[in-house]
């Protein structure tokens, strides 16, 4: 996983990491700048005859692939309660482990969101609007900035209502793809659907959850067997816009199921805090078969997710001992 080439794509993504951890109180770098609150489980990944119509990479064209996922809440905040209106929207990102390439291990990821696109086109419009929210002119600033960007405006505005699991949400990689099969390539954005059919609680039914109620459910849930959601791709048609996220596709477009994530087995808390320091997730899946688009979010993404994972695995808080996630699979499953 390489930092970005370009220059101005590294300061920004150094910006944005120092501005997320100074708004959210960081005196170490143990946890993320964003999505800080999150627990990591193991499973399987099982592609349809439909996925490897559509790429040729590995984990569509094989019978199935370990899995390790992990679901967070929203902000830099370690400890936000999931009754937080602010946890909201919740975030999923699966690695899938692919068979070794002349004896080095392969991997690739998927990062989604509960929501269908991101507040900015650019990171460093993501910034400029940190900046403006956290500055001491943020009552006048901020609603300068979202004159100039209504698509910002309309991120904060629409509704983010908590789910009852984990196991209950919808997700969406707001960032297009490009798949590749022999000649054909196909443009599309991931879904990520419960199984168990979206399920949101209503403020009142909220009141009475606890500040854990999430991560406490999800080994509960398990008890009862695995957590499975359908991986689907909605497929771009000409004129659809693939650079840039704040830009939804409309619901008409083809929708083609890729196959079943079955989430099976959670770690252990202090088990899943140290992989946790060590995972670094890549927006860019660098993998044959599945190409990043012209999405200029992608490369300040992928470059936020390294500056920040390779501070995470310095940093010494807790004492954590670094390990790897990979043989956590194999030992789990």
């Amino acid at each position: 996983m390489p930092l970005s080439k370009d220059p101005q794509v590294l300061e920004t993504a150094n910006g944005l990491v120092s501005t997320l951890r100074t708004a959210f109180g960081h005196t170490t770098n143990e946890f993320r700048p964003a999505h800080a609150k999150g627990h990591l489980l193991t499973g399987t990944f099982t592609p349809t005859s439909a996925a490897s119509a559509l790429s040729s990479a590995p984990h569509f064209n094989t019978s199935s692939v370990p899995i390790t996922v992990r679901f967070s809440s929203s902000t830099g905040l370690p400890q936000i309660p999931d009754t937080d209106a602010n946890a909201n929207p919740r975030g999923i990102a699966i690695r899938f482990h692919l068979p070794d390439v002349d004896g080095r291990r392969q991997h690739t990821d998927i990062i989604a969101h509960s929501t269908k696109y991101f507040p900015t086109r650019t990171g460093a419009e993501f910034l400029e609007f940190l900046h403006a929210a956290g500055g001491p002119d943020a009552a006048e600033a901020v609603p300068e900035f979202l004159g100039r960007h209504p698509e910002t405006g309309r991120f904060l505005q629409d509704p983010k209502p908590s789910p009852v699991s984990f196991a209950t949400e919808k997700y969406f990689g707001v960032n297009a793809f490009v798949f590749v099969k022999d000649s054909k390539v196909t443009t599309l954005r991931y879904r990520i659907v419960p199984a168990a059919g979206e399920q949101h609680l209503d403020s009142e039914a909220l009141k009475s959850k606890s500040s854990t109620y999430l991560f406490d459910e999800l080994p509960e849930r398990l008890k009862s067997g695995p957590i499975e959601f359908k991986l689907l791709a909605q497929i771009a048609e000409e004129g659809d816009v693939t650079d840039n996220a704040t830009v939804i596709w409309p619901e008409a477009r083809q929708i083609v199921e890729l196959g079943t994530l079955k989430v099976e087995k959670t770690l252990g808390e202090e088990e899943s805090r140290v992989q946790q320091k060590h995972i670094i997730f890549d927006p860019i899946p660098r993998v044959a078969g599945v190409e990043a688009s012209d999405d200029p979010l992608l490369d300040v993404r992928a470059s936020v997710y390294l500056v920040s994972g390779k501070q995470r695995r310095a940093d010494k808080s807790g004492d954590a001992v670094d390990a790897d996630p990979e043989e956590v699979v194999k030992a789990t499953s």
